[in-house]
């Protein structure tokens, strides 16, 4: 699944706001996952659960991702029903793949998915700037 991270700058400004997510929960007695509400709930419940990831989308390039623990239907203050996606609140940068703008979310074939930076040597001491701008040069 991908996302776009509004209001995020960096992966660093997204793991803060996650981070204060976390610790609200927490402090309400709630698990120590991250929490996105979203309106529609995903029909490839499965596919997500098993092993299934949100890519996140920052300034125009997927940058990294949050592995899904849990989806949970839930009802928003106005009564709607909605779906609660738990993310491990571990972020795993990724290779940066540009992505034009979209709404909500998109689901993400396994094999259009961009690696893991862990994978490829040495691309994770990469300042983020050097990373972004390798990857508008299709050096990735």
């Amino acid at each position: 699944m991908q996302k776009l991270s509004v209001g995020s700058e960096s992966i660093a400004t997204l793991a803060d706001w996650q981070k204060l997510v976390v610790r609200r929960r927490k402090k309400r007695g709630l698990s120590p996952y991250h929490e996105h509400v979203t309106r529609m709930f995903p029909k490839q419940v499965e596919a997500l659960l098993d092993s299934g990831s949100i890519y996140w989308v920052i300034k125009g390039l997927i940058q990294c991702r949050n592995e899904i623990v849990a989806l949970d239907q839930v009802q928003t203050q106005d009564g709607r029903k909605a779906c609660s996606i738990l993310m491990s609140p571990k972020l795993i940068p990724v290779v940066p793949t540009p992505k034009r703008p979209f709404q909500g979310w998109r689901y993400l074939k396994p094999e259009d998915a961009p690696a893991d930076l862990g994978e490829i040597g040495g691309a994770n001491d990469l300042p983020p700037e050097l990373r972004a701008k390798l990857a508008n040069l299709g050096a990735w």
